[in-house]
């Protein structure tokens, strides 16, 4: 996997401003761990759609996709947790298994190989 410097600035920098617009319009107690936790998962999904590069141009373009995907779920996710009273536990359990469930079928397209 190589990554490309610049676009991998400008994903941090959209991931960054995502996360501080749901800092703005989030009024719970749980606002840092909402901006925190949505800028760590829309920065890593963000940073492999349009940053990675591989080996293999098929698998590029499927991690690419689950990346995508997985990308629009967690900004879906943090939306809805923003408009929402959350509890600490529910936010980290339901945004960890998601994003330990893209590391996961990312390392499986990494390792296929096609």
């Amino acid at each position: 996997m190589k990554l490309n410097i610049v676009q991998t600035i400008v994903a941090l920098g959209v991931s960054l401003l995502i996360s501080y617009g749901l800092y703005n319009f989030n009024d719970s107690d749980n606002k840092i761990l909402l901006s925190c936790g949505s800028f760590i998962f829309l920065a890593i999904t963000l940073v492999i759609t349009i940053g990675a590069n591989f080996k293999l141009s098929r698998t590029t373009t499927n991690v690419r996709f689950v990346s995508g995907i997985f990308f629009m779920i967690a900004l879906a996710s943090n939306i809805l947790f923003s408009f929402f009273h959350f509890s600490t536990p529910s936010y980290i359990i339901t945004n960890g298994i998601l994003l330990l469930f893209f590391i996961l079928v990312i390392y499986s397209l990494y390792k296929v190989k096609q």
